[in-house]
């Protein structure tokens, strides 16, 4: 493939896309001029920016034929996907419905990526779909291209994730708050997202009558501007504290017993501190060591 056309499937969560992206960035690598496409939802896709030559929405009805064995298949997709020299597609498809849908409309090769790492770091396992295309990652990092402005003393906090499980105590978050303003004298923002609400209320509680900004309502690429000016991150296994190690900022990352190492920020400036009796201190000694000098 001199100048391939090839397009990424790629649904899942914030953290599954951004531990994708290594993916992308390979793929570029080896073909400068391809064109590259991903396949995703639109809120999440916007993160490949720098990477790809555009991005289509998998929550258009018309895929639905593709779904179903043998089906009806939209005239405009089969011609969509028919465009592609490669499909790469990291879609729970243990049938194969939709992988042989796609290859009725003509693409020359189809390669399934496993949706979940079970063995792997993450962003390794979804490297692996790209040795059927004879390349090889070693040591992929997820990187999110961003324009943004320069760092500040800014500590910004995610109490939130995907599941409860996976969040260190919202006390915790707020003993930190107190000391990042009361000792350090930094200012803290506070990142709430759509299933945040509570978490941040509560927090803000803790934090309560100290100025809090808080980050709320931003589209992803907005959020991943906010988050490469500040100065440390703090968050749980949830895929906000992948992307805020994915543009650069130093990050503390808090694993508890519901998050498999296999999803460990693989950058450098990020560090991951086990839920425990003294992580707290190391919280606060493991931000002072990251803090941009």
């Amino acid at each position: 493939m001199k100048f391939p056309r090839i397009l990424v499937i790629r649904g899942g969560a914030i953290g599954d896309f951004i531990m994708t992206l290594p993916v992308l960035a390979a793929l570029r690598e080896r073909w400068p001029a391809a064109h590259l496409e991903v396949l995703g939802y639109p809120h999440i896709a916007g993160l490949a920016a720098g990477y790809v030559n555009g991005t289509r929405s998998m929550s258009d009805r018309a895929l639905a034929g593709f779904f179903v064995p043998n089906g009806i298949l939209d005239p405009n997709w089969m011609d969509y996907f028919a465009s592609f020299a490669a499909v790469i597609s990291y879609l729970f498809d243990p049938d194969e419905i939709f992988a042989n849908n796609v290859k009725r409309c003509g693409v020359k090769q189809y390669i399934p990526g496993a949706p979940k790492p079970t063995d792997l770091p993450a962003a390794r396992h979804y490297c692996r779909a790209l040795e059927a295309l004879a390349i090889y990652v070693d040591a992929p990092v997820p990187r999110v291209n961003v324009v943004a402005g320069p760092r500040t003393r800014t500590v910004v906090i995610h109490p939130g994730s995907g599941s409860e499980k996976k969040n260190w105590p919202v006390e915790k978050f707020g003993s930190l708050g107190r000391w990042v303003v009361d000792e350090l004298n930094l200012p803290v923002a506070v990142v709430q997202g759509e299933a945040d609400e509570k978490s941040v209320a509560r927090l803000l509680a803790e934090l309560s009558p100290r100025l809090v900004r808080v980050l709320a309502g931003l589209k992803l690429p907005e959020l991943a501007v906010e988050l490469a000016q500040c100065g440390v991150f703090v968050g749980n296994d949830s895929g906000i504290t992948h992307l805020a190690a994915a543009v650069g900022t130093p990050v503390v990352a808090m694993f508890g017993p519901a998050s498999p190492a296999i999803w460990q920020p693989p950058q450098p400036n990020a560090r991951v501190i086990a839920f425990g009796p003294t992580d707290l201190p190391e919280v606060r000694r493991t931000m002072i060591e990251l803090f941009p000098r």
